[in-house]
């Protein structure tokens, strides 16, 4: 008899499990915070002057900022540096992953597993073959394998033990934007 091994997927789809996160970016001043936040440090009064809001009003959104984990404070005497923390904001939008285990053969490949959970598209790019769509929804999907990438496709990954894989759709987020202009 063949031995069994567990697959357990973490597909995103956001849930209500953190309401700090929700509560910090449930609101407009603390998401124009985090965007101005995002293109580098600022000094409290710069931000709010930045947002045309009162620095008291600008210290309340940020301490629920801070509640979330999502923003850092620097104190150098009464000036106080607002840094964004990036990767507790990717791992607040991980912590609502969706779990599910599934049970495979021994010498099942992701693919495989992957199709017991989901409509797979696949198509040819170059010499490889790779998932472009999962349950309708088209984008470019990567995969990691206790906390590794893998450089295999999802035909080559086969599983003889247990393991962990995390299936993401990544998702265009603009790290810097760039206006060009061409010198006539």
């Amino acid at each position: 008899m063949d031995r069994f091994i567990y697959v357990r997927f973490k597909l995103i789809i956001m849930t209500k499990k953190d309401s700090s996160i929700f509560k910090a970016i449930g609101s407009t001043t603390r998401l124009s915070m985090l965007e101005k936040l995002a293109e580098g440090e600022m000094h409290i009064s710069g931000l709010a002057r930045e947002l045309n809001i009162s620095v008291p009003v600008a210290a309340k959104h940020i301490n629920i900022l801070e509640d979330a984990n999502l923003i850092e404070r620097k104190v150098f005497g009464k000036t106080h540096i607002l840094k964004i923390i990036p990767k507790n904001i990717y791992n607040a939008m991980d912590s609502f992953a969706l779990d599910k285990k599934i049970e495979v053969e021994r010498g099942s490949s992701l693919l495989d597993a992957l199709k017991s959970v989901s409509a797979v598209e696949i198509k040819k790019v170059g010499n490889r073959e790779v998932v472009v769509s999962t349950d309708g929804e088209e984008g470019f999907y990567v995969y990691e394998i206790g906390g590794k990438f893998s450089e295999k496709t999802v035909q080559e990954c086969v599983f003889d033990d247990d393991v962990t894989v995390e299936w993401k759709k990544l998702l265009p987020v603009t790290k810097m934007r760039l206006e060009i202009t061409v010198k006539k």
